[in-house]
């Protein structure tokens, strides 16, 4: 399907929303890959209806044919509240909020909410990097070397895939930069500067899909976990608490 005939759709959407909420509408935007103006002739359409409405969300999703829509309906407090969480895959998931492009917003409402995803406190930025190294990243270690350990080196490949998955929303936290989709986590981490030692040998694995050798895949693991550690240290992050039992 053709961008135009989504973008028809997208306006009978918005028509329908319009003539069922009214004036509890307060803006309506397409975002995901439509938004960002990315969308293949594949690509489905996502439209996010905010409301003035308080505590509301649910969502329409349904395929007609050659298509496929997904209409979110949110409150604006839960998306303000959404939008203000910084979490250790916010490189991934706040994109939606940078790239909207209005259908109906005669406030400039979705301008005002990329302002405020853009300018959270760094602190919030600095727990949630750190809070990735150790919730995710040094299990991750743990894992790996458990499976080379034991001899359970199936597993290796999926590993290898998260960890660096891990290691792009670390280059992402570091720089607060949002990656356009998940299929270009790992490309667009790659052209970030300040990355981990080891990243981009990981990467390459992981992008052209050579992780049968284990030993290979190990040794690249083992790499990018010391470059981690380096890179933590150069950019004063922590992954230790100062006392051995913290509560």
């Amino acid at each position: 399907m053709s961008r135009e005939s989504r973008l028809e759709i997208a306006e009978e959407i918005k028509e329908r929303v319009l003539e069922t909420h009214g004036e509890r509408v307060k803006a309506i935007g397409i975002y995901g890959s439509m938004g960002r103006g990315s969308d293949g002739p594949y690509s489905d359409l996502e439209v996010r209806c905010v409301l003035n409405s308080a505590g509301e969300e649910y969502n329409h999703e349904w395929s007609a044919g050659a298509w496929k829509a997904e209409v979110n309906f949110v409150s604006e407090d839960i998306l303000l509240e959404d939008v203000c969480t910084i979490e250790g895959d916010w490189p991934l998931t706040h994109g939606q909020f940078l790239s909207v492009l209005p259908l109906y917003d005669p406030d400039g409402f979705f301008a005002n909410l990329k302002q405020t995803a853009i300018s959270q406190d760094e602190a919030k930025f600095r727990h949630a990097l750190q809070a990735l190294m150790v919730e995710e990243m040094f299990e991750y270690a743990g894992k790996w070397r458990n499976a080379g350990a034991r001899g359970t080196e199936s597993f290796l490949p999926a590993l290898a895939v998260k960890t660096a998955e891990a290691g792009a929303m670390l280059i992402g936290l570091h720089h607060r930069t949002c990656y356009s989709t998940g299929a270009r986590v790992l490309s667009e981490a790659l052209e970030l500067p300040n990355r981990p030692e080891g990243f981009d040998r990981l990467c390459q694995l992981v992008m052209t899909g050579q992780l049968s050798e284990s030993e290979s895949v190990l040794e690249a693991l083992e790499v990018f976990w010391e470059g981690v550690n380096g890179w933590a240290a150069r950019n004063g992050y922590t992954m230790t608490e100062p006392r051995r039992i913290p509560f």
